[in-house]
């Protein structure tokens, strides 16, 4: 589970609604498949951004219903708003951001959503129109993207979302506020049923440096060739100070961590599954018990390594002088699942899935270990019923299974199952096992190199000592922030010009914020927007394939 910081630290706003949006549909969905099922072991990781953002949205809606202090979430805010705007541009800001749901699953499934989004449709194509509809439209629009948001788990169990589902429109501002309860009552606890989950040994929770940054990159950008030999690169040549960047993010990941869980993790998955040897060793130091990635990374390993005659992926391996065992993708199953199942029914896809378990295990050996790691968001939407009767009939069944155990990676390694060696490791991702989502395309390059030149304004500033002991807290908090992954992941033409537009534009303010905290003037290229959007990748972009 992650999202980057969505915030603006300088004012607490936030600037795009996914936080609680994922946590009302996705999050609180898992958590429940989880408790429905006895049987179910998973590996639960977290970003510790995400957990202070749900921290975050919880302090503010129980301000908003308990002294009525303001949202700072524009589009949750525009749910209770007594008066809808008139204003052309805002009404039409409303409407935009209500059509941002998959069409299929989300928003046909309900007769009267469909409808209102058709001639939403038609009004974003005829601006103008929409000063003549009036308010109980907006406010309906409001209404059915928060439950077209809601997690099926909710749907099923909530009595007062199944009566504003059956109602189906004009929608009073008590009903509007009565969503943001429930919205709040699923922020207050949905961390606190991960850790109950924890703490009865039912599933294992793991962690993610802070903001979630690429360590590899930080500790060495030219390690983006190991992988890809003939990549363009950035004019920075090296990360300034990434190796103590990269340990306070550890650190700070693991605070933030034992925070809000209470315990300390044996387990790290690398942002994006990003590993190299010096990460791998970088975690080591900092305790871990083991790290994960992406199935790739292991085949390009062993392809260039005297470990060539090493078949099979379904196994624990420790890279000589890291000390820590990783645990490698199977990108086969786990792609099936976020790619392919969500167009199967669902009885077919369970069954194809177990049966090419059942193949694998026909051909390895007893302790193999199958790691399906997946995107905890972004599939389920485009799953019938956010993959509902998918999950719950998955973990039932493999739970069942006389032959396949599930399992965390902690107790694999407490059974003592076989930890292989492996000589040499490529740096990688999980996704191609490569960085190529990173860096190497012209404007992800471009942002590095912002990158860089907000990092040598900090250290020196920093180096002059005249920031006070919180300006600077607040400079390495909000340069964190900066160094997070999914800013690079969405720059490049391949991605949707919407998406693309959203995330450079909060790059180029976190970058903006930080040189502001520093006390020194932003560059004037910080004013101009450097990457535009307009491709259709798989999946709108939320999700990448293991492989090529």
């Amino acid at each position: 589970m992650h999202q980057p910081e969505y915030r603006d630290l300088q004012t607490g706003e936030f600037q795009l609604p996914w936080t609680y949006l994922h946590v009302i549909k996705d999050y609180v969905d898992m958590v429940a498949h989880l408790e429905a099922e006895p049987g179910a072991k998973a590996v639960v990781n977290f970003a510790p951004i995400l957990l202070e953002q749900i921290e975050d949205y919880a302090q503010q809606l129980n301000g908003y219903l308990h002294d009525k202090t303001a949202i700072k979430d524009s589009l949750l805010a525009a749910l209770v708003m007594p008066d809808i705007p008139t204003d052309v541009e805002e009404r039409l800001e409303l409407i935009g951001y209500c059509l941002r749901a998959n069409r299929e699953r989300q928003i046909d499934r309900y007769p009267a959503f469909s409808q209102m989004a058709d001639m939403a449709d038609w009004m974003q194509d005829h601006g103008d129109a929409v000063k003549y509809i009036n308010s109980q439209f907006i406010a309906d629009l409001l209404v059915w993207y928060h439950l077209a948001w809601m997690g099926e788990t909710v749907k099923l169990t909530d009595s007062r979302i199944q009566r504003l589902i059956a109602k189906g429109s004009h929608y009073t501002l008590h009903e509007r506020i009565e969503i943001v309860e429930v919205i709040n009552e699923l922020l207050a606890s949905v961390i606190l049923r991960y850790k109950t989950l924890a703490k009865q040994g039912r599933i294992e929770i793991s962690v993610t440096p802070y903001a979630h940054p690429i360590v590899p990159l930080m500790l060495d950008l030219n390690s983006t060739y190991e992988a890809m030999p003939e990549a363009p690169m950035p004019e920075l040549g090296t990360y300034p100070g990434g190796e103590e960047r990269v340990k306070w993010h550890i650190k700070q990941g693991l605070k933030t961590f034992k925070d809000f869980f209470d315990f300390t993790p044996q387990g790290c998955w690398p942002s994006e599954g990003a590993v190299s040897k010096a990460t791998l060793q970088t975690l080591a130091e900092a305790g871990f018990s083991w790290a994960a990635t992406g199935g790739q990374v292991l085949r390009n390993s062993l392809n260039t390594s005297e470990d060539s005659s090493e078949t099979s992926i379904h196994h624990p391996f420790q890279v000589k002088e890291t000390g820590i065992p990783c645990f490698f993708r199977d990108d086969g199953l786990s792609d099936l699942i976020g790619f392919k199942y969500s167009t199967w029914h669902t009885d077919d896809a369970i069954g194809d899935l177990i049966h090419h378990i059942e193949t694998i295990a026909g051909h390895e050996s007893p302790d193999s270990v199958i790691s399906i790691i997946m995107d905890g968001e972004n599939a389920w939407e485009h799953f019938p019923e956010n993959g509902y009767h998918f999950l719950s009939g998955l973990y039932k069944s493999l739970a069942a299974h006389s032959d396949i155990e599930l399992t965390t990676f902690s107790a694999c390694l407490e059974d003592k199952v076989e930890v292989k060696d492996l000589s040499k490791l490529m740096a990688g991702s999980w996704v191609y096992g490569t960085f190529s989502t990173w860096i190497g395309d012209t404007d992800k390059n471009r942002a590095w190199d912002m990158l860089g030149d907000v990092k040598q304004c900090f250290d020196k500033v920093v180096a002059t000592n005249r920031l006070s002991k919180q300006q600077r807290i607040e400079a390495e908090f909000q340069l964190a922030v900066c160094e997070g992954s999914d800013w690079f992941w969405w720059f490049g033409d391949y991605n949707p010009g919407q998406a693309v537009s959203s995330f450079e534009k909060q790059y180029r303010l976190n970058l903006t914020n930080l040189y502001r905290l520093l006390g020194e003037q932003a560059p004037a290229y910080l004013s101009l927007s450097f990457t535009q959007g307009s491709g259709t990748p798989a999946m709108g972009g939320t999700m990448r394939k293991g492989t090529e």
